[in-house]
């Protein structure tokens, strides 16, 4: 490989990626649109589920139930009704996703220290947020059946309430428990494939185009020289998108790097390599921007947002699909950037991820080359 013809051709496509400001914009402009798109809109976290009451009790202990509510972050009391009909025709609207139904004889049986039910209905149409918010009901009236013990016990002269066992929550890594801090680093992940993949999944197909590959191949060019020299300022761009996506992490989303900085740019580098030679081989194999574009993103973006343990958990996932998987870069490249971003690891405990992180470079480097030294013969 001859390092000067390289340079000659990594030159000519930075000259282009310069001339061409609307794609540089655009490259440089998604991973701002997206981190923040994603950042803000993409949330785990179950706030302020609006809440409809219907309270046929109407009495101190039953406002005090309803108050314990109206004062957790988890529940908005949006309004009361008096029947059945209201609270149907509250969820049926989406008014209310959780409707809260507090029986007449409430006061009565909590004073006499017997059982009482309180009816919670979730909208079963958005089943994540029901069952979480269900979970937070039971929660808030276990705080509430606790409340009226202790007070019992008080009054009957018997001193507060001491339970035998007392859970102390922590929450290593993530203490507020924060969805943004576990989203921020695979976001980053999926900012990087999707624009890497972009960049090159373009750059053969528009010299096939253009008419220009003939001159290119009628050069001392040798394959390897032509597709690395492609690569390079594709590299500088992708990196500098890692840099501002890292960036808004920290100062908007206020999500820093607990590990090693050096550590993760230099992993991102290689997961970076493998991508962007993943899209010069679908820009080499199809010839056309459009479709290798188009290709690009469903190869890309589409298993890094399903597949990759960036949203869905994949422990999860049915057996065939946890295989699955395995294949793509972005499982790896989500495990590191957790690690490094929450847990502050290092190599000692990240080596296999980053290996097989290597393999698919290297993998990507190599089916580049011999698609293109084909595509030459």
């Amino acid at each position: 490989m001859n390092f000067r013809r390289l340079a000659a051709v990594a030159r000519k496509e930075t000259l282009h990626v310069l001339r061409d400001w609307r794609s540089l914009t655009l490259a440089l402009a998604i991973p701002l649109v997206l981190i923040l798109l994603y950042g803000y809109a993409l949330t785990l976290d179950l706030r302020l589920v609006p809440t409809v009451v219907w309270d046929q009790s109407k009495t101190s202990a039953s406002r005090e139930l309803i108050e314990l509510f109206a004062g957790s972050p988890y529940f908005s009391i949006r309004s009361y009704r008096d029947d059945y009909d209201g609270l149907q025709q509250d969820l049926d609207r989406g008014a209310a996703m959780v409707a809260l139904v507090i029986p007449a004889d409430f006061a009565a049986r909590v004073d006499a220290g017997r059982p009482v039910a309180i009816q919670v209905i979730g909208d079963g149409s958005d089943a994540n947020t029901s069952r979480l918010a269900m979970n937070y009901a039971t929660t808030l009236g276990a705080i509430y059946a606790g409340n009226v013990a202790a007070e019992q016990k008080e009054l009957q002269g018997r001193g507060t309430l001491q339970p035998a066992v007392a859970m102390e929550q922590r929450s290593w890594y993530n203490p507020d428990l924060r969805s943004q801090t576990v989203l921020i680093p695979g976001i980053i992940a999926l900012v990087m494939v999707v624009v890497a993949a972009m960049l090159t999944s373009t750059t053969i197909a528009r010299e096939w185009e253009s008419g220009t590959m003939e001159q290119l191949i009628s050069t001392p060019l040798t394959a390897p020289e032509l597709i690395f020299g492609k690569v390079v300022p594709y590299f500088a761009v992708g990196m500098i998108d890692v840099a501002l996506a890292v960036l808004i992490g920290r100062w908007v989303f206020a999500v820093p790097i607990v590990g090693n900085a050096g550590l993760l740019f230099a992993l991102a580098a290689l997961f970076l390599t493998g991508i962007l030679f993943f899209g010069l081989l679908l820009s080499i194999r199809l010839k056309s921007q459009v479709l290798a574009n188009q290709m690009a993103i469903i190869t890309g973006f589409m298993p890094t947002l399903l597949l990759s343990g960036f949203v869905f958990a994949i422990e999860n996932m049915p057996v065939p699909l946890q295989i699955l998987t395995y294949i793509f870069p972005a499982r790896y490249f989500i495990a590191i950037l957790r690690g490094i971003y929450l847990k502050g690891i290092g190599l000692e405990i990240l080596w296999l991820d980053a290996v097989f992180l290597g393999i698919y470079a290297l993998i990507m480097i190599v089916a580049a080359n011999r698609a293109f030294a084909f595509k030459l013969e």
